[in-house]
């Protein structure tokens, strides 16, 4: 039987060659030029910020202003744009073409890493409210067993009615009001023993 099976392999197709799980496969050749994504969107995060500085406002403005200016007052073969200042309309367009998707990709940036604090907060507030809960049910137990507890006075005052109870038993008649037990001190109530 051992050696039919040997001879059925040797005729089929030869097996494509096993893969291993324990390695990594080898990264396949790409057509598109690989890039970071992270770098990218810092790199965009970067630029949206100085999109949205003063300082770019004045610059934008000071280049707008040099371009008007060179372009109305320099001589006429010095001139790059005259004046609809159609190159100049064109550069601004192009700017905000870019700018605009920019600063969308930042603010996505910025909701991802918000919606993150914000899942890591509620989660932290729950923790919070269970341990606050937790807590608020061993106060309330250890108080429910304080007012079970048996403090000094009432110990006291136990035994001196056991001790008159004895003494009316022995002599038949009333005790003496007698102390056997004195609280101690001036204080009629031990506050500490709570």
């Amino acid at each position: 039987m051992a050696a039919a099976d040997r001879e059925r392999e040797n005729r089929a197709e030869p097996r494509s060659p096993r893969f291993r799980l324990d390695q990594p496969r080898t990264p396949r050749p790409r057509l598109l030029p690989d890039y970071d994504p992270e770098a990218f969107g810092r790199l965009s995060e970067r630029i949206a910020r100085f999109l949205g500085t003063g300082r770019f406002i004045v610059w934008m403005t000071i280049v707008i202003i040099l371009w008007v200016v060179w372009n109305v007052s320099a001589p006429a073969h010095l001139r790059f744009d005259q004046y609809p200042f159609i190159f100049l309309t064109l550069m601004l367009s192009l700017q905000a073409s870019y700018a605009a998707p920019l600063i969308l990709l930042a603010q996505n940036r910025q909701d991802d890493r918000d919606r993150v604090n914000l899942e890591q907060d509620r989660k932290q507030n729950e923790r919070s409210i269970a341990d606050t809960e937790y807590l608020t049910r061993e106060i309330a137990s250890l108080r429910m067993g304080l007012g079970e507890v048996a403090t000094r006075d009432w110990i006291r005052s136990e035994l001196q009615d056991l001790v008159k109870e004895l003494d009316e038993q022995r002599h038949g008649q009333r005790a003496e009001n007698r102390v056997v037990f004195p609280p101690e001190g001036s204080r009629g109530r031990d506050v500490g023993d709570r």
